[in-house]
């Protein structure tokens, strides 16, 4: 917003005017923005369909082990082993770490568990948890995707420096077309308007890009996914 007001102060001081085809510095900014904002979009959405597959693997699993055949110890080591793959899971999408070592060693252990107890457990059950095993390791695998590998860097550099640009070159053209003696206010007006447009679209897309970190207005509700509560 400063870059837009002095840029129109210092058009209008030094009575600098030329005239640029907007219709090509818009496409230069907006093209890039929307194609940005897009993509946060569909990650978000993407997100979410990962967290149900998420959430259906761990429920599932919770169910075969509450109603099945093992014995009570098994149970409860069984339980304890997958609260501790939704707390860190949680955790691990809250915070900005990439890699997920120590999840992997959580989902390892129930495998190690269920491979240990082999003999007392039916090779019926057996497999269905290590069936519904693999899917909750998939959707933590594919949540882990989207939380690390976000928008290109590279592109949205390049926004935010047209952005920055933007106010630079739209001044001296605006004053040009409309003229110098045109009502001074509605000139900074009209500026400082379409760069907060840009900066809010801009900053939309930026929220939108950590859809885990439940800071933004749209970000995802991780609890609502918790099933072991």
């Amino acid at each position: 917003m400063v870059i837009s007001f002095a840029s129109v102060f210092l058009c209008y001081h030094f009575e600098i005017f030329f005239k640029v085809d907007l219709t090509l510095l818009s496409i230069a900014i907006i093209f890039p923005l929307v194609f940005t904002i897009r993509g946060s979009f569909r990650r978000r959405e993407k997100a979410l369909e990962h967290l149900s597959q998420y959430r259906s693997a761990m429920k599932t699993l919770y169910y075969f082990i509450t109603t099945s055949t093992l014995l009570e110890e098994e149970e409860v080591i069984l339980k304890h082993l997958l609260e501790n793959i939704e707390d860190k899971t949680l955790l691990h999408l809250k915070s900005q770490q990439s890699s997920i070592k120590d999840l992997d060693e959580e989902v390892d252990k129930v495998y190690e568990f269920i491979h240990s107890r082999r003999e007392t457990i039916p090779k019926g059950l057996k497999d269905k948890l290590f069936k519904y095993l693999c899917d909750l390791h998939e959707a933590i695998d594919n949540l882990n995707g989207i939380h690390v590998h976000r928008t290109p860097v590279s592109l949205k550099a390049y926004c935010e420096v047209f952005i920055y640009i933007f106010p630079l070159i739209y001044a001296p053209t605006i004053i040009s077309e409309i003229g110098k003696n045109y009502n001074h206010i509605a000139v900074y007006f009209v500026v400082m308007l379409t760069e907060f447009i840009l900066i809010s679209l801009y900053n939309i897309q930026d929220d939108l890009e950590y859809p885990f970190d439940e800071k933004g207005l749209d970000d995802i509700k991780l609890n609502h996914f918790k099933v072991l509560r």
